[in-house]
């Protein structure tokens, strides 16, 4: 137990440390907890444009038309899953322009070896050396001990199979939509009787 001078000491340390004062460094400290925004609700505004991203929001609302409230916001829902999915793509990107920089071994040029190579197999040449200096850089990622291209896949898994989800409700609430609605009470008075 801390005894009356360190809490009285930890009271007056506690009033220096206030954090940010400026709006540019609270702006900076409300991402220190991002990682890697595939489980952001909403776009990160130090990494993307939130012009774009209500852009795509205005594009995937509008193939929907949504009618009540609750398909709205499934529609805005969809919109910021696909969006993530879209980082993901990009943070994939990424890790292999990474990984391929941070190899000590420079990639072979594809062009490189398609001059060399004469005839019908310029191409092939071409295609074969880009394959390997990709296979290359997915090894390297591969084997570093954060695992990074699993944890995308996992996350990128996760978004697809919320976008699935979401895309069957919206499918499903249209088609009770285009239903004829019954009114009174769908069973006889005889179903429920048990004497019967």
């Amino acid at each position: 137990m801390a005894s009356l001078a360190q809490v009285h000491a930890n009271r007056l340390n506690a009033l220096k440390s206030t954090g940010p004062r400026t709006a540019e460094g609270k702006e900076h400290s409300r991402a220190n907890a991002v990682r890697h925004g595939l489980t952001a609700e909403t776009v990160i505004a130090s990494v993307e444009a939130r012009d774009d991203y209500q852009a795509f929001e205005l594009a995937v609302a509008s193939d929907y038309d949504a009618d009540g409230a609750v398909e709205r916001e499934l529609v805005l829902r969809l919109a910021s899953v696909l969006w993530r999915l879209r980082r993901a793509n990009a943070i994939e990107t990424a890790l292999l322009d990474w990984a391929q920089a941070e190899d000590e071994t420079p990639a072979p040029d594809a062009t490189v070896a398609a001059e060399q190579a004469e005839g019908p197999d310029r191409d092939t040449t071409a295609m074969t050396a880009q394959m390997r200096a990709l296979a290359q850089v997915y090894l390297r990622l591969a084997t570093l001990p954060t695992f990074p291209l699993d944890r995308l896949c996992r996350y990128e898994l996760t978004l697809w199979r919320q976008a699935r989800q979401l895309v069957v409700t919206l499918e499903s609430l249209r088609r009770r939509k285009e239903q004829p609605r019954r009114r009174g009470f769908p069973f006889s008075s005889k179903s429920w009787d048990v004497r019967a």
